[in-house]
C-alpha cells in the first residue's frame, strides 16, 4: 500500500513538473514543456532595448483532450489548452516576463462546435513596440455574423498593459458592418455603424451606405494587463456590447 502511494505521488509530481515553464532559458524551445508545441510566434522589441523579444502561443498535444463530435461542425473537438508566453531577450538568454494560461481560446469550443479556430485568421504580432493579439470569430452554422477582436498591449510600469481594443463585425449575407475602437490610454472610444463590407450587391449595383461614427470619452482608474485579463469575453463598455 505504501509502495503504491509512493508511485502515485511520484507520477503526479513528474506530471506537475512537466508542465512548469522555466523563468530563464537559452532558446525559445527551452520554454516549451514536453508534449506541447509552438503554434504561433512573433518577434520584435517590446521593451525598447533594441533586442528582439519573442511572444509564443503554445498548445498541449494531449490526445485525451481531443474528442469525437457527431453533431454539426468539426468532426473532432480539440480542447487542448493554449498558453501565451512573453520572452524578453537579455544578455544571458531569454527571461519569461509574462505567461497567461487562460486568455487564448482553445482550437474548438464544446458549447459552439461550429466555431472555427479563433487563431485561424487571427494571431499575434509585434508592431511599433506593442503586442497585438487578434481573435477571429466565424461559425459554419448557427450565425451569419463574422467578427474580429484585436487587443493591444504595451510594456509599461513593468506590466503588459492593455492600451487598445478594436472590434469589427459584419453580416455575411447583407454585408452590414459595425466597428468599435477603444483607446484606454487617451480614454476615448468610437463606434461606427452603417457601413457595408461588400460595396455592391449580387447584381453589381453599388450599395448605398451611410457610415456614422460616434465618439465618447470615459474614465478608468487603472489599465488592465495580461495578469488581470482572464478570458477574451465580449465587452460591455459605455452601454455598448463590443
Amino acid at each position: 500500500m505504501k509502495s503504491s502511494f509512493s508511485f502515485l505521488f511520484l507520477a503526479l509530481s513528474c506530471f506537475v513538473l512537466s508542465q512548469e515553464i522555466p523563468k530563464n532559458g537559452k532558446s525559445i524551445s527551452s520554454f516549451v514543456p514536453d508534449n506541447w508545441k509552438i503554434i504561433e510566434q512573433a518577434e520584435g522589441d517590446l521593451n525598447k532595448d533594441k533586442k528582439n523579444d519573442f511572444v509564443l502561443i503554445i498548445e498541449e498535444t494531449n490526445p485525451e483532450n481531443i474528442s469525437r463530435n457527431d453533431g454539426l461542425g468539426s468532426p473532432e473537438i480539440n480542447l487542448n489548452p493554449r498558453w501565451l508566453l512573453i520572452l524578453l531577450n537579455t544578455d544571458k538568454g531569454f527571461e519569461l516576463k509574462e505567461i497567461n494560461k487562460t486568455f487564448i481560446p482553445t482550437e474548438d469550443d464544446i458549447e459552439s462546435t461550429c466555431l472555427a479556430d479563433p487563431l485561424m485568421d487571427g494571431g499575434i504580432e509585434i508592431k511599433n513596440g506593442v503586442l497585438m493579439v487578434s481573435l477571429h470569430y466565424w461559425l459554419s452554422c448557427g450565425s451569419w455574423y463574422t467578427g474580429s477582436n484585436t487587443y493591444t498591449f504595451r510594456f509599461q510600469k513593468n506590466e503588459f498593459e492593455l492600451i487598445g481594443f478594436d472590434s469589427e463585425e459584419f453580416h455575411r449575407a447583407s454585408g452590414e458592418m459595425t466597428s468599435a475602437s477603444i483607446n484606454f490610454s487617451t480614454q476615448k472610444m468610437s463606434i461606427t455603424t452603417g457601413g457595408n463590407m461588400f460595396g455592391e450587391d449580387g447584381d453589381g449595383n453599388e450599395i448605398k451606405s451611410e457610415e456614422k461614427t460616434e465618439w465618447k470619452t470615459f474614465k478608468i482608474n487603472k489599465l488592465q494587463n495580461l495578469k488581470t485579463l482572464k478570458t477574451p469575453l465580449e465587452w460591455e463598455f459605455m452601454g455598448y456590447f463590443i
